[in-house]
């Protein structure tokens, strides 16, 4: 079963840097916002296909399906792209990502929402 890393993406995505190369603006902490803009727009195109298909589409025919995940794949390569951008490593991620799992796990979202609409 194939199961990419983290490195293992952020390395393809520099691969195809890389190969465009002159033609692509470089990954630099200028360009991170225009990577992240990039990444929201292909959210929407993933929206859209929620939107005019469905669940019920997405988990059921494959042509649907595959696009889906097609452009889910584009949002998680602009991702890559914007972390590359700051000079976010793999490793910083995992560990910023552990200890964010560690404290949603600490937490309780509903006695939170509640405290939250209550001081509204």
């Amino acid at each position: 079963m194939l199961d990419l890393k983290i490195s293992e993406i952020m390395s393809m995505q520099k691969e195809l840097q890389e190969k465009y190369k002159g033609k692509w603006a470089p990954l630099t902490a200028e360009n991170g916002r225009n990577s992240l803009l990039w990444m929201i727009e292909e959210m929407g195109e993933v929206v859209s296909i929620i939107k005019k298909r469905g669940e019920n589409d997405i988990m059921n025919d494959h042509i649907v399906r595959e696009a889906f995940v097609e452009e889910m794949v584009d949002v998680m390569m602009y991702y890559s792209d914007a972390l590359m951008c700051y000079g976010i490593t793999p490793e910083e991620l995992s560990k910023a990502f552990v200890k964010k799992h560690s404290k949603n796990m600490a937490r309780d979202f509903i006695h939170e929402h509640e405290e939250y609409l209550h001081n509204k």
